[in-house]
């Protein structure tokens, strides 16, 4: 197998790798991935949930929109949302400099469309934090269309324990507290839905509801399983 490590940095959080393969299953595609340490945080093979989850957390939206993506990884979820021509700006956040670097340095597939348009904002910050103080630092009363995450594994399965204080009742009051009347808040998870969570988000937003997507994975042969929730302030 062919791989070839595009961009290396030492974090907080341990060592953030970006790396380029071709994979033999697939007639030797080109795999694009991202580790933090020995933990895969996204892959260009498995896209499918982390579009659905711009595609979904926008749906129920009108008029013109300015919409926040936590987590850039790849860039996947960020370039659906811009695929809406309803969005009028889009603020991502990713807690490491060096993944927005690689963007900005043309080393993956999406970097170019995300920092050629112009409704695109790539910013360095924790989405954790910012989500009690202000997701925008420059206007921190700000109110955003929608809120799209795609950080941890899943409620359970964190890449830093700290950010577990987040999937509480108090952390999606912050979160709703910095979205319009009627805004959503979208959220992928590696695992299938939980009807526990969804009560969670219920019981802080008007509505919530979590959709299965089903893909093909070459490397068991079968199918996976990862989900999308969203949430959404009464009208």
């Amino acid at each position: 197998m062919s791989v070839r490590e595009l961009g290396f940095s030492e974090t907080p959080l341990g060592e953030l790798t970006l790396r380029r393969r071709l994979e033999p299953r697939l007639k030797n595609r080109e795999v694009f991935e991202v580790k933090l340490g020995e933990e895969y945080l996204m892959s260009s093979l498995f896209t499918a949930a982390e579009q659905l989850l711009a595609t979904l957390g926008l749906k129920p939206l009108g008029g013109d929109l300015d919409v926040v993506v936590g987590g850039l990884g790849l860039g996947y979820t960020a370039v659906e949302a811009l695929k809406n021509e309803q969005v009028a700006s889009l603020l991502v956040i990713d807690i490491f400099q060096p993944v927005i670097d690689w963007h900005r340095d043309g080393l993956v597939p999406n970097g170019e469309i995300l920092t050629r348009d112009t409704r695109c904002e790539l910013r360095e910050g924790d989405f954790f934090a910012l989500a009690h103080s202000g997701f925008d630092v420059h206007s921190p009363m700000r109110k955003f269309d929608s809120v799209l995450l795609d950080i941890d594994h899943s409620p359970e399965h964190f890449l830093d324990r700290n950010n577990g204080s987040f999937y509480t009742t108090a952390g999606f009051n912050a979160v709703r507290d910095q979205l319009k009347p009627s805004g959503t808040f979208a959220m992928w998870s590696d695992d299938p839905a939980s009807d526990e969570f969804t009560e969670l988000l219920r019981s802080v937003f008007a509505t919530a509801a979590a959709t299965n997507i089903e893909f093909p994975n070459p490397y068991t042969g079968t199918s996976s399983l990862n989900s999308v929730y969203v949430a959404q302030n009464a009208a």
